[in-house]
């Protein structure tokens, strides 16, 4: 599947979630919807949070079906996680990538409360969604458990996979210089190595150690490049001319 192509099947298992929600809409408002929703995750610039992503995380949800109480609030909750994106905000970046939760859980609950699904299943999946701002889950709340999971399960990517990640990732921030990327993601990194754990189900635990070994590796070539641009920096304020001294007027009068 290439970054722009969506399977055959997201519509159609998203109009089954729907229904499964209790939507009084009819299949075709509910698959008007999942393709304006499908637009999102297409739209020009996601290199990383686009429409294969949003399958990966899908798939990671179906592996941990078994521990979900309501799997269709969970995978529609998958579904708008990042539907509301923008890599451009350097600050949003610097907090938890392009990713506006807030947004996309309001736009959950409108689209699903517009096709029927009772308030109180939607309001489900605006926190289900909002609960990823911070990835730490209530460990009473199996739902969210498994959406963080399933969410954080690339951390736990075999080694190309992972560094095949990294470039896309790159790539959807190729507008940050080298410096502040390095620095905002190692940020990121030093918070998730911080956490006891990093996945919370019993089946996501699985994951915890080849998820560690890929972040701290990853930390470890930041940190000697944030070392390398550091002394980069350093060595260049030593040899570059004095602003005032460079700007002083030819007839030998001080400088404003």
């Amino acid at each position: 599947m290439g970054v722009l192509e969506a399977p055959a099947w997201l519509v159609p298992a998203f109009v089954r979630n729907v229904v499964g929600a209790g939507a009084t809409a009819s299949p075709d408002e509910i698959r008007t919807v999942a393709e304006r929703l499908l637009d999102r995750w297409l739209s020009p610039g996601r290199e990383f949070h686009n429409v294969k992503h949003l399958v990966e995380v899908l798939v990671r949800v179906d592996e941990l079906d078994a521990e979900s109480h309501e799997p269709d609030l969970v995978r529609l909750a998958a579904w708008y996680h990042g539907a509301v994106f923008d890599s451009a905000e350097r600050k949003t970046y610097a907090n938890k990538g392009g990713e506006d939760e807030a947004a996309s859980a309001r736009l959950a609950f409108d689209d699903l409360v517009g096709l029927g699904v009772p308030e109180h299943n939607a309001q489900r999946v605006h926190d289900l969604v909002t609960a990823l701002v911070r990835h730490a889950p209530n460990p009473k709340d199996p739902d969210c458990a498994v959406l963080c999971d399933a969410d954080l399960a690339m951390l736990a990517s075999e080694p190309q996979r992972y560094k095949a990640y990294l470039h896309d990732v790159r790539a959807e921030y190729s507008h940050v210089p080298a410096a502040d990327y390095a620095r905002a993601r190692a940020r990121i990194l030093r918070k998730l190595l911080a956490r006891p754990s990093l996945f919370s189900t019993p089946l996501g635990a699985g994951w915890e150690e080849p998820a560690r070994q890929n972040v701290e590796a990853e930390l470890q070539r930041l940190e000697k490049e944030i070392a390398k641009h550091d002394a980069e920096a350093a060595a260049h304020a030593l040899v570059a001319p004095d602003p005032v001294e460079h700007a002083a007027p030819q007839d030998g009068s001080a400088a404003p």
